[in-house]
């Protein structure tokens, strides 16, 4: 499937029909989130996918009032770390030994390398979390048009109200974004055939 031609098919849903999303789709959309780059590899985020109609109707009413949270087949919350601790990295360490069959003694100067995110502030590790979960969420929407399911990023919503419904504060998580997955809504969403604005390519690009 041509990239170029899903990416121009796709924007941001402002309206869903309710249908659900075959759970290959999903999976397949999920899996290229979970292969997207990430800093070091670290992947210090997670991914709660929501079906549950009772929790969106939470959602949609404590944190985010946005129609496609209960219109969407599935909504996908990215949680980012809000601190890297010694213990995460040393996990992550016994797993590149276990996958690529070496000695975790092998690894000491690149574990040496996540010392100054883990001396960091909270908020110095939120803010470079964050950033991971965003590369994996691009990943995500492209993922998604590539399968010809709509996807709908959102931002406009309470991150204590959403942290407090999925009780991702004791999971030393944080929201950093939402992306909802459906299909468009022809008949109410008044985007559905609005031609995509974006900046010519020499606008957006400088070749030195």
């Amino acid at each position: 499937m041509n990239l170029i031609k899903q990416l121009n098919w796709r924007y941001a849903t402002k309206r869903m029909n309710g249908t659900k999303v075959p759970q290959e789709k999903v999976d397949r959309i999920l899996e290229a989130i979970r292969l997207a780059p990430t800093s070091f590899g670290l992947q210090a985020f997670k991914v709660i996918v929501i079906e549950n109609e009772a929790l969106r109707e939470q959602i949609f009413n404590g944190a985010c009032q946005q129609p496609q949270i209960k219109e969407a087949s599935h909504v996908l919350v990215f949680a980012a770390n809000k601190k890297v601790s010694q213990v995460q990295v040393d996990e992550y360490m016994q797993l590149i030994a276990s996958t690529r069959s070496i000695s975790v003694d092998n690894l000491s100067g690149f574990r040496a390398a996540f010392d100054g995110i883990v001396a960091g502030t909270s908020e110095q590790n939120y803010a470079w979390c964050a950033r991971q979960a965003y590369i994996a969420f691009g990943v995500g929407i492209t993922a998604a048009a590539l399968e010809e399911v709509d996807a709908t990023p959102m931002e406009g919503f309470s991150v204590d109200a959403l942290d407090k419904l999925l009780k991702l504060e004791e999971q030393n998580l944080s929201a950093v974004t939402i992306l909802t997955l459906g299909y468009r809504d022809e008949a109410n969403d008044q985007l559905v055939n609005a031609k995509k604005v974006r900046k010519n390519k020499e606008s957006l690009s400088e070749f030195k």
